[in-house]
């Protein structure tokens, strides 16, 4: 199991740092795992997981 801070989750997804926290807040990206005091980190599974996702959502939709 592989933690992923914030600049990895970045550069994994291509989001920013702001969109990452408002789709956390929306429930469209996984929370993250507090580590110690304010760090916090994502599980690498989980993000690779939501980017499939999208992924596959795209499919679909290119498909119709």
């Amino acid at each position: 199991m592989k933690i992923l801070r914030l600049s990895a989750v970045i550069e994994s997804t291509g989001l920013a740092r702001s969109t990452i926290y408002k789709f956390v807040g929306s429930g469209d990206f996984p929370k993250p795992v507090p580590l110690v005091g304010r760090s916090v980190g994502w599980l690498e599974s989980e993000v690779q997981e939501w980017i499939k996702g999208r992924i596959e959502a795209r499919d679909l939709n290119f498909r119709r």
